[in-house]
């Protein structure tokens, strides 16, 4: 197709119009170094998330135009709220209107146990309820505990892979019938 001459200027100062504000956007979208700890908590009020479910202490941020997000800390730490929470150095996650899914980084202490928070959100705000997805549990805790960021101390990454969480009852032994199986057994192996 041929373009004729007089929209040729035009057409391009489009393009380069539309091509220099969309540069202008993506440079001063989140994740820029400077004021990245504000940014972060800004971004979490306008997803309708209260700004205390990240501690202070997050040294840069990033975030797609698809919800994908992730926050460094200057190191993994511990916080302490109705439970206590561990933040590793990395956390990620989607990011929607009052929820975050997908999310890796944060666990949760449940008793004596650390287990992966693996969403997070809040149905409705005005009922002042936050539910945190904990492995295929949902815990709910109070909205208020989380409405400045905490301090956060800092703490080894639990280890959540490698750790035994419980181990098996021993079988109980007894009766007639294991009796006789046990001595019939240790009679082949004397054999």
């Amino acid at each position: 197709m041929v373009i004729p001459s007089p929209w040729l200027p035009r057409l391009l100062l489009a393009v380069f119009v539309l091509f220099s504000a969309s540069m202008a956007a993506i440079g001063s979208g989140y994740g820029s170094d400077s004021d990245t700890d504000s940014d972060v908590y800004e971004v979490l009020k306008s997803h309708g998330l209260p700004t205390g479910l990240l501690p202070k202490g997050v040294t840069n941020f990033s975030l797609s135009s698809s919800g994908e997000f992730e926050v460094h800390l200057d190191r993994a730490c511990n916080a302490l709220f109705e439970n206590e929470l561990h933040y590793d150095m990395n956390i990620s996650g989607v990011l929607g209107f009052g929820k975050i899914d997908a999310l890796s980084g944060i666990s949760a202490k449940d008793l004596f146990l650390w287990l992966p928070v693996i969403a997070i959100r809040v149905d409705i705000p005005s009922s002042g309820v936050i539910y945190f997805n904990v492995s295929v549990v949902s815990k709910q805790f109070s909205l208020s505990s989380f409405e400045t960021p905490r301090d956060c101390l800092a703490a080894p990454s639990p280890d959540l892979h490698n750790r035994i969480i419980a181990q098996p009852a021993p079988e109980i032994r007894s009766g007639r019938r294991w009796f006789w199986r046990e001595r019939d057994n240790a009679a082949r192996t004397m054999l």
